[in-house]
Parts: structure tokens; C-alpha cells; sequence
């Protein structure tokens, strides 16, 4: 059984990106900021484009996600997502506006922060904008934070049942991946 469990960078939806599972390199074309969780419990974020994923497996990395952006590097926050490139791909919405969130942040090794916010609810949730979900993940304790997929797919799966409310429909959204830890 999960214990808990969030959406991950939903891989299957892009052609790009750099995708390590479990020590295994499933795709190898860089694209964008990425996140890379480490044997030694720790998480990194790059720029996959500077970065090869054969270097990476050497450093220890188990996993990748090819999302983004960053949203706290070396305890500082990023205040500045006027450069993040938005996907062209059919139904998706600007990333600038408060959307869905879904991200993972690290306050020290082997303590690590997952956060989904419900959004585009009205009365409930209007979500959150990339710069309040770093500022969030900064108050939180956070010294590295990364957003994964949002929107429909932002879902939070703990002790056996779906915690927050996906824009209101009550019911969990197919996705590629997910980050998750047993019970």
C-alpha cells in the first residue's frame, strides 16, 4: 500500500526531456530545467541541456523529472519565471497565472516537502502563481524546491485515499508518473 503519493512530470505527454527511473535512462533529449533525486537522499535541479545523463547515473541520480521550473536553489528563491518557456501543447494554459500546483521540495537530505494546491475553483481555490508556490516552499524550510505537472493533474494520494479536490471533479486524472513513498 502507498503512503503517499503525488503526480510526477507527466513524461508520456512530451517527446523531450531527460528520464531516468529507478537507474535507468528511458529518454535522453534535453530540453529544460530538470530535477534529479539522488541515491544519497538528496535532490538537484539543472539545466538537462548542460548536463548529460550519463554524468548524472555517475553522481548517483536514480531519478529525473523534466518539468519545471525551479523554484528554490540553494535556499534562495527564484522571483523571476518571465523566462520559463510554456508548452504549446493543446489545452495547455499560461504557467504565470495562479494554477494547480504540484511540487517537491528538500529541507535537508532525506526530508523532503510534497505539495499539490487545489486552483481555478471559484469560492474554493484560485491556485497558486509560481512565485507565492516558491514563496511557499521558502517558509516551508525548503533549500531546493522544483514544480512538477499542474492543472488537472495535481493530486495527492495519502493513507490510502485522494486528499485534495482536482479542479473540483472529485476524482483522480491519468498520469505518466508519480513520486510516491511506501508504507
Amino acid at each position: 500500500m502507498l503512503f503517499l503519493a503525488i503526480n510526477g512530470d507527466y513524461y508520456g505527454f512530451r517527446s523531450n526531456g531527460v528520464v531516468i527511473r529507478n537507474g535507468t535512462v528511458y529518454r535522453d533529449d534535453p530540453a529544460r530545467d530538470e530535477l534529479a533525486l539522488f541515491e544519497d537522499g538528496t535532490m538537484q535541479s539543472f539545466d538537462e541541456r548542460q548536463t548529460s545523463s550519463s554524468s548524472l547515473l555517475e553522481q548517483g541520480a536514480t531519478n529525473t523529472f523534466s518539468f519545471g521550473p525551479v523554484l528554490v536553489k540553494n535556499g534562495e528563491v527564484i522571483d523571476n519565471f518571465d523566462h520559463v518557456e510554456i508548452d504549446t501543447n493543446f489545452g495547455n494554459r499560461s504557467i504565470q497565472r495562479s494554477n494547480p500546483r504540484t511540487g517537491i521540495g528538500m529541507i535537508a537530505p532525506n526530508h523532503f516537502l510534497f505539495i499539490v494546491v487545489d486552483g481555478r475553483m471559484e469560492n474554493y481555490s484560485r491556485g497558486m502563481t509560481l512565485a507565492e508556490f516558491a514563496q511557499l516552499f521558502k517558509e516551508l524550510g525548503a533549500a531546493e524546491a522544483y514544480n512538477l505537472d499542474r492543472g488537472d493533474s495535481s493530486t495527492m494520494y495519502f493513507m490510502g485515499r485522494v486528499v485534495n479536490n482536482t479542479l473540483g471533479k472529485n476524482r483522480e486524472r491519468g498520469t505518466s508518473d508519480i513520486l510516491y513513498i511506501p508504507e
